[in-house]
């Protein structure tokens, strides 16, 4: 069992096959918007649709978020596709809980993107962090009911469909099913 209560702080950038995984930085302004700024993408994500000056200044709290000191944070990483350094999307970890070693995983792609395996990708690589650099026992994730494609994501990870909570959240106008999945440690370790 792997105790941690001192955080998480990564060498970046965290490599994949085809990614890079960084902290945001300033320069990604343009590539954060090409994807902020689409209906089809923000659809199932707890932001709108935002312009440029929305797009900066969520920018600003992100450049923060490379890092976890404390249970309630959220990890927030840039989606780099390495072959042409451009961002094409976010992926991130929460660190719930201390005393539970509790995660949550989330993520969101440019719509060009999708379907080639890229999400995936960026998840294995914070699900490892979560658990062998974060100590964590457990990582779940939460999606909108209809997000299907997210559901179908999750699943490919490994995660199992624990919950399925009926109209609790009211998210943009109005109540939405939510799912929930998780992956403990040792069914990871498995399946890896």
């Amino acid at each position: 069992m792997v105790e941690t209560t001192t955080g998480l702080r990564p060498t970046y950038p965290i490599k994949t096959d085809r990614l890079d995984l960084r902290p945001h930085r300033r320069e990604d302004l343009d590539d954060l918007y090409a994807f902020h700024s689409r209906p089809e993408v923000v659809r199932y994500v707890p932001w709108p649709v935002r312009d440029r000056e929305q797009t900066r200044e969520a920018l600003e709290k992100k450049l923060v978020q490379g890092e976890l000191a404390e249970e309630g944070q959220w990890l927030v990483l840039a989606i780099e596709l390495r072959e042409s350094g451009t961002v094409i999307g976010e992926v991130l970890l929460k660190w719930d809980s201390i005393a539970n070693r509790q995660g949550e995983l989330g993520f969101a792609l440019h719509t060009d993107y999708q379907g080639q395996g890229l999400a995936r990708e960026a998840a294995e690589a914070v699900l490892r962090l979560g658990f062998e650099e974060l100590g964590l026992h457990r990582i779940c994730a939460i999606c909108v009911r209809e997000n299907a494609d997210s559901a179908r994501l999750l699943q490919r990870l490994g995660m199992r469909q624990e919950g399925h909570l009926v109209h609790n959240t009211f998210f943009k106008g109005e109540w939405i099913d939510e799912l929930v999945f998780a992956i403990r440690e040792d069914e990871w370790r498995q399946s890896g």
